[in-house]
């Protein structure tokens, strides 16, 4: 069984028992996992943090000072109502720019952020001396109750709606001149059957701390300022 070439090199045919061997599968080996080639869009659209996602927007300013430490009262769960605990008496507390802070706070729409503007805002403006601490600060205090008279979200309006009342009854005819700021926001929301009612009650207590002397008799002109 030997064959003889021309060259003569002489080959021998493999045996059945030759051929059985060489021809027998490997032993069987896991496959190499195939990983996914990247796509040519990949390289134009690398993977980023989304800007807008909740997790990469900064706290708000009034958020960051709290966590700071800068307003001095925390919340205190009740099992009927919360509320504040001052780290000290709350006359003793420097109304700038704490009140002016704690106005800002109003426009939160997070827990407890929102109790503790409303809140620390209300018992602030209760202490004695209030009036003529209050009064210096009117021109920066305006235009962030403004803000949140403007805000779209009905629960901010109205805390700044009751703020607005409760600055008014401390510092009385001394919030006039800055009153025609601030009426405008409010006769957008008369057109809201929700707050109708409300609006025109805090009319009438804007007018009851200011004087009548300084308001019209038509509460439909006051909202044209």
């Amino acid at each position: 069984n030997v064959l003889r070439m021309s060259s003569g090199i002489q080959i021998k045919p493999k045996t059945a028992v030759q051929k059985s061997k060489t021809s027998s599968p490997l032993p069987h080996s896991p496959e190499p996992a195939i990983k996914p080639q990247p796509k040519p869009s990949d390289k134009l659209n690398p993977k980023t943090i989304d800007p807008f996602g909740a997790h990469s927007r900064p706290p708000s300013a009034f958020a960051a000072i709290y966590a700071k430490g800068g307003i001095p009262c925390r919340l205190v769960h009740g099992s009927v109502k919360h509320r504040l605990q001052w780290e000290c008496p709350p006359e003793t507390v420097p109304f700038d720019p704490l009140l002016v802070t704690l106005a800002e706070g109003l426009r939160e729409t997070k827990h407890p952020y929102t109790f503790v503007s409303k809140e620390g805002f209300k018992e602030l403006l209760m202490v004695e001396g209030a009036t003529e601490k209050a009064i210096p600060l009117l021109p920066r205090l305006v235009p962030v109750l403004k803000a949140s008279l403007a805000h779209l979200d009905d629960e901010v309006f109205g805390r700044g709606l009751d703020a607005l009342v409760q600055l008014s009854a401390v510092v009385g005819p001394s919030l006039n001149d800055h009153l025609k700021h601030l009426l405008t926001n409010l006769s957008r929301r008369l057109m809201d059957k929700n707050f109708r009612e409300k609006i025109t009650v805090a009319l009438q207590k804007l007018e009851q701390y200011g004087g009548k002397v300084s308001w019209p008799d038509d509460y439909s002109v006051i909202c044209t300022y």
